[in-house]
C-alpha cells in the first residue's frame, strides 16, 4: 500500500511515530510524510520515507489563512492519491478527513489529545466539535488514547461507537527505553519535569512546589528538561525560565535529542500538567526506565499512575499538592522507592508496549477501509 503520514510536525513523527514507521517499511508499504520540515525531517527521508513539507503554524485561527491550510492538505493528497492516510493533530486530522472524504481515500486519525478547545462550552468548541463531526463521519476508525476522550467523542456523538478504538497512548518502545536502578539511593534525590516550557505543563507549580519541598529537604534537586516555548501558546521564553531558576533551586537543563541519560538521572519524574493530554509520552519513558511518577488527575496523565503503587496524583494547578507528593516520595525509605520503579516497568510492560499500538495500526489497514 501507499500509505500518507499527516502530522504538524517532523519531530512529532520521527520520535513518537518510528516504530509503527519501522514496521509499516519492513511489511514493504511505501511511505509519505507529509508535515512541516523541521530538524527532523531528514531523518525521515533518511528512513526512506518520500517527504512532502507542509508548512502550517499549529495554533492560528486565522479563517483565511486555515482555508489555505486546508485547500494545500486537499492539494497534496489529491496529487499523491495514496491508499491510506494515517493523521495525527487536531488540524491534520480535521483537514486531512475532510479532504480525504473529497478524494475517497481511508483515513484513520489518532486523537492525540482534546487540548484546551473542549474546557468551554463557546463558540470555538462548538465550531471544533462540528468540523470532528463533519470530518470523522466516513472514517473506518478513531483512535483515541484514553478512555476520557473516547466517552466526549461518543456522548458529543462526533464519532459513532464502532468506529472508536482505544490505543494506550503512543506506546512505548521498552527495548529503547530499558529500566534501570534509581540514582539516588540512600542519597540526594532528584525530580525531573520533561516537557516543553509551557504554562500548561505545570512548569510554573513545579518550581514553586520545588521551592517549598526545599525547604524541608536541602538535598533535594529538582530539574526541567525540554525546550524553550516561544511561539507557543503559554509558551515561557528564555528569559522567563531564567527568572523561575534563578534561586537555583530548579535547573533548567535545555533541550536534547535523546531524553535517556536525563532519565537515568532521575528517581521520580514529575509532570504537573492541567492540559487534556492524550497520554503524555514522556511519563511513559520514564516509566519503562523504572521511574516512579507524579503527574496530575487529568485525562491521559492519570492514567499511567497507579497511585501508591508505581506513583502519586495531584491536583491539577495545585503546587502544594504537588509539593506534599514529592515529600511524601522523598520520607519514603529506598526499598520502597525501587519497588515503585519496578511497578513503573510492569506497569508499561502490561498495559503501555509499543507493539500494542503497531499491531492496532496494521490489523486496521486490514480492514474494508473504504465506507
Amino acid at each position: 500500500m501507499h500509505i500518507l503520514l499527516l502530522a504538524n510536525s517532523s519531530f512529532k513523527l520521527v520520535n513518537f511515530r518510528a516504530g509503527l514507521i519501522q514496521r509499516l517499511l519492513e511489511e514493504g508499504h511505501q511511505l509519505t510524510a507529509v508535515a512541516p520540515r523541521d530538524a527532523h525531517s531528514d531523518q525521515l527521508e533518511a528512513w526512506g520515507l518520500r517527504y512532502v513539507d507542509l508548512p502550517m503554524n499549529a495554533t492560528g485561527t486565522s479563517p483565511i489563512k486555515e482555508l489555505g491550510l486546508l485547500l494545500r492538505i486537499a492539494r497534496i493528497i489529491r496529487r499523491e492519491r495514496p491508499d491510506a492516510i494515517l493523521g495525527y493533530t487536531i488540524k491534520p486530522n480535521i483537514y486531512g478527513a475532510l479532504s480525504a472524504r473529497l478524494t475517497g481515500i481511508p483515513f484513520l486519525p489518532n486523537v492525540t489529545g482534546l487540548g484546551t478547545a473542549f474546557d468551554h462550552d463557546g463558540f470555538f468548541s462548538r465550531l471544533i466539535k462540528t468540523l470532528y463531526r463533519a470530518a470523522f463521519r466516513r472514517c473506518p476508525r478513531v483512535f483515541l488514547q484514553n478512555p476520557e476522550d473516547r466517552d466526549v467523542f461518543l456522548h458529543a456523538g462526533l464519532i459513532a461507537p464502532e468506529q472508536a478504538f482505544l490505543l494506550p497512548g503512543s506506546g512505548v518502545d521498552l527495548k529503547a527505553f530499558s529500566t534501570e536502578p534509581l540514582p539516588g539511593k540512600g542519597g540526594q534525590q532528584t525530580f525531573l519535569l520533561v516537557a516543553r516550557m509551557l504554562r500548561e505543563k505545570g512548569v510554573i507549580e513545579f518550581v514553586e512546589a520545588a521551592r517549598k519541598v526545599a525547604k524541608t529537604h536541602p538535598q533535594a534537586r529538582f530539574l526541567l528538561l525540554g525546550p524553550f516555548g516561544e511561539g507557543k501558546a503559554g509558551g515561557l521564553e528564555r528569559d522567563e525560565i531564567a527568572a523561575l531558576t534563578a534561586d537555583g533551586v530548579v535547573e533548567h537543563l535545555g533541550a536534547v535529542k535523546d531524553v535517556r541519560p536525563a532519565l537515568s538521572q532521575a528517581d521520580c519524574v514529575v509532570l504537573p500538567s492541567y492540559y487534556r493530554e492524550g497520554t503524555p509520552r514522556s511519563l511513559l519513558e520514564a516509566a519503562a526506565k523504572g521511574r516512579p511518577i507524579i503527574t496530575t488527575h487529568m485525562p491521559g496523565c492519570k492514567d499511567v499512575v497507579e497511585p501508591g503503587k508505581n506513583g502519586y496524583l495531584v491536583n491539577p494547578r495545585d503546587s502544594d499538592s504537588l509539593a506534599e507528593a514529592m515529600t511524601q516520595f522523598l520520607d519514603l525509605d529506598d526499598d520502597a522507592r525501587v519497588e515503585m520503579g519496578k511497578a513503573s516497568r510492569s506497569r508499561m510492560e502490561t498495559r503501555f508496549d509499543e507493539q500494542i499500538v503497531i499491531d492496532a495500526y496494521l490489523e486496521a489497514l486490514t480492514l474494508p477501509l473504504h465506507k
